[in-house]
């Protein structure tokens, strides 16, 4: 029997941890949600959205093969390690785009939704995860995520020191469903900084962002979350600084590019260069008129 892809089960995004003993917590490496299938026509492995990426992962599919079971479905997420031990997304990224299929990829399995023949996903999830430690091999590039001891407060904290993406809590008891749900919480770790303002990108049925620089490069937008007049506040001052320069590699149509001595401080995802989930939350003007790009 030929096996299909399963919607995956995603968390909602908090805050905070979640309080009680009743929780599951485990590490969220930065990577590429991956559902992995085992069934008569051989391996495949699949993206978030249900794309054969089995080509691009041909070193973990040899790996997968290796599996002593007759069919599976599991999850994991798809990672590449940097020179500090941490998973990085640019790196992934890039590797994954390239003409050939890297080896140094790495998956984290943290799901087992079918098993020869069997479907588990209304077992409680600490059922299904105790399987699969049993199932994974260990030792390769197919590695389990362990749950990490402590409450929800103290995980976070070690994770948050570690410069790691974040950390996703599991309800204990809680069965697999496709979709949202908030049996499973993810709980990502940011920082704040100031940066300068350099341009606007404002377009209809789109979320208006500011587009900023740090010591004179550019590093992506941030989303504007502000009430009515706060925004009108900002949109006033970026009239006055319409008709600055394009920074290096961007597009003169993209934004409004403005001119130097606007500020903002945004909360953007730890250790990261370049803005990601990124939000401003407050600007001011800076008398010095520092700025320009590169």
């Amino acid at each position: 029997m030929r096996l299909k892809f399963i919607r995956p089960m995603e968390p909602e995004l908090y805050d905070d941890p979640p309080k009680g003993d009743e929780w599951i917590h485990e590490i969220k490496f930065d990577g590429y949600r991956t559902q992995v299938i085992k069934d008569e026509d051989g391996i495949r492995f699949y993206t978030k959205r249900g794309f054969d990426w089995t080509g691009r992962y041909r070193f973990l599919a040899e790996e997968a093969a290796g599996i002593e079971a007759d069919t599976f479905i599991f999850e994991g997420e798809t990672i590449m390690i940097n020179d500090a031990g941490l998973s990085d997304f640019h790196a992934l990224q890039a590797a994954v785009s390239g003409r050939r299929p890297s080896p140094d990829l790495y998956l984290v399995a943290f799901d087992l939704l079918h098993l020869n023949g069997h479907d588990l996903r209304s077992m409680p999830v600490e059922d299904r995860r105790e399987i699969l430690h049993g199932v994974i091999l260990g030792g390769g590039r197919i590695q389990f995520s362990e749950a990490m001891p402590g409450t929800g407060d103290a995980v976070f904290h070690l994770v948050d020191k570690a410069n790691l993406e974040g950390m996703v809590s599991k309800q204990e008891g809680s069965v697999y469903r496709s979709g949202p749900t908030n049996q499973w919480r993810k709980i990502k770790c940011f920082e704040e900084k100031d940066m300068d303002i350099i341009g606007v990108k404002r377009e209809p049925g789109n979320a208006a962002q500011v587009l900023m620089a740090d010591a004179g490069r550019y590093r992506g937008g941030a989303f504007i979350a502000f009430k009515a007049d706060k925004r009108k506040a900002l949109w006033d001052r970026v009239q006055g600084k319409v008709g600055g320069p394009v920074p290096k590699g961007q597009k003169k149509d993209k934004a409004e590019w403005l001119k130097p001595g606007l500020v903002g401080r945004v909360r953007t995802l730890k250790g990261e260069e370049d803005l990601r989930h990124a939000k401003l939350v407050d600007f001011w003007e800076d008398k010095r008129g520092k700025g320009g790009t590169v």
